[in-house]
């Protein structure tokens, strides 16, 4: 056939792809040849052309078809399995020849269900009579569509195993029954039965059947000239779990360890912390959603620290068996880390010592060698002044006052445990005394002597004396004395020194 196309009719709108053929006598039979080239095609008109027979694929290479007008041409039959794989929207079939017979029991059907606007059309066919009788009022026997049925609506199986399953196809005329089984990844075999003259049985038999095939629907057609049936198995493959994926964290708006896990049934998932199970909390959740047998999500971290570093592994389990899989996680760097012993070397442990340390170490090294020259200038001291009394004092040294308010000249203090003048001394005895200091040998070696009260003592001279409070007493000169009790004096060199006071 060479296909003469005409001008566009108003019919045919601009967006589609349309093929106009008109008043073509010799145009007897269409054959997928003639249509190969038209794969875009979206309209076809073939009217008033004497068609009288369209082959069973003619239209197989046009999967776009949605219009075909074939009135007023010389069709006899029509089988539905030229328009199977289209989805047409019209079909235009008046004005032709059709026998009333079981090839066109579809039409009728058609015609009851709307399909294709068939229930807009006066359609018409002719008995054996010659008589034309509308096509909704044709009555022919045994002429109905096939019924089916399978031996299983969901089949289960675990992997590995082998199984059965039956489809038995019913009907008059007798339909050819199959299994649709293309994209089956399992091995397979089918074994046709012929049980009886009206019932068409076929085996499918798998085998070895793998995990890919879990989800998989089979299904069996049955088919005659009056149309198609068809009856699904929903197949079911149990094995144990498989961790497909399980990456290293990756932030997005959260910090997120991406994980996709199969298995049927489908498994329940824990998480480890460095082998330890890990906690939701406000910090760390899972959030992932499940679709048949994929489990697929995240472990989500809200501001993980360097505490959340370490391994996680993920467990998936089910009645047939566990997996499992680990990663590392690193969010932060520890602030202050541990060092390692990388080297078989022995570790050389470095001791800082605080600051606070050192300068107390400074303080007290300071003091020391304070303490020690100040030791050492008083040895020197007292190796110089100490060998022999300045003023040649031995036993008790008596000193001389200009004029005493309670005696004459040449009253002397005496100084004793008891007090000044021991127990009979006068009770004006400790007042203020001032007098001239002389050491006995006139060698004029003297100084002032100050009383105040019985606790301080001054010599203003060539030595010097304090007695702070009433029992101690210390000369820095050529004197070291000590206060015994609350007058007694002591020679710290080789002497022992008491003054007495004469009274008249």
């Amino acid at each position: 056939l060479w296909l003469a196309v005409s001008d566009f009719k108003a019919d045919c709108p601009a967006c589609l792809p349309c093929r106009h053929i008109e008043n073509w006598p010799s145009l007897h039979t269409l054959n997928a040849v003639d249509m190969e080239l038209y794969t875009g095609l979206q309209k076809l008109t073939i009217r008033n052309s004497g068609l009288r027979s369209i082959q069973p694929r003619a239209f197989a290479k046009n999967p776009h078809l949605r219009y075909i007008n074939l009135s007023s041409n010389r069709l006899t039959t029509l089988s539905w399995q030229l328009f199977q794989t289209l989805s047409l929207r019209e079909l235009r079939l008046e004005r032709n020849f059709f026998n009333c017979s079981c090839d066109i029991r579809w039409m009728q059907l058609w015609q009851e269900q709307g399909e294709a606007r068939l229930n807009s059309q006066d359609l018409y066919c002719v008995g054996a009579d010659g008589t034309q009788l509308p096509l909704f009022r044709m009555n022919i026997s045994q002429c109905d569509l096939p019924e089916i049925s399978v031996s299983h609506v969901n089949l289960t199986v675990r992997e590995g195993d082998n199984a059965v399953v039956t489809c038995n196809g019913s009907g008059s005329p007798l339909p050819d029954v199959d299994w649709i089984v293309t994209g089956l990844q399992s091995i397979n075999t089918h074994q046709t039965n012929l049980n009886w003259t009206n019932v068409h049985a076929i085996n499918l038999t798998l085998v070895n059947v793998t995990s890919e095939d879990n989800g998989f629907t089979l299904t069996c057609i049955a088919e005659n000239v009056v149309g198609m049936s068809n009856a699904s198995v929903a197949l079911s493959v149990h094995y144990p779990p498989r961790v497909v994926s399980l990456e290293e964290p990756e932030l997005r708006l959260e910090h997120c360890i991406e994980f996709v896990v199969r298995g049927n049934p489908p498994p329940t998932l824990h998480w480890l912390h460095n082998g330890q199970p890990l906690r939701e909390s406000k910090i760390i959740h899972v959030d992932y959603y499940q679709e048949g047998e994929v489990s697929e999500g995240c472990l989500l971290f809200n501001k993980p620290t360097h505490y959340n570093n370490g391994n996680y592994t993920l467990i998936a389990k089910n009645l047939l068996g566990t997996a499992n899989q680990t990663i590392s996680g690193h969010f932060l760097k520890e602030p202050f880390p541990v060092a390692a012993d990388v080297s078989p070397t022995p570790p050389i442990t470095v001791t800082h010592k605080p600051e606070e340390d050192t300068f107390g170490v400074s303080i007290a090294v300071g003091l020391a060698a304070f303490a020690c020259v100040l030791l050492v200038v008083l040895f020197v001291m007292i190796n110089k002044y100490g060998r022999r009394s300045k003023f040649g004092m031995k036993g008790e040294v008596g000193f001389s006052w200009p004029r005493p308010p309670w005696g004459g000249p040449g009253s002397r203090l005496a100084l004793s445990p008891e007090g000044p003048g021991g127990p009979a001394a006068a009770p004006d005895c400790t007042p203020i005394l001032i007098a001239d200091v002389d050491d006995g040998e006139g060698s004029g070696a003297g100084g002032t002597l100050w009383v105040v009260g019985s606790s301080f003592l001054w010599v203003v001279g060539s030595s010097s004396l304090r007695v702070v409070g009433s029992s101690s007493l210390w000369v820095v000169g050529s004197y070291s004395l000590r206060v015994v009790g609350s007058y007694s004096l002591r020679v710290v060199e080789s002497s022992s020194l008491w003054v007495e006071r004469q009274t008249h």
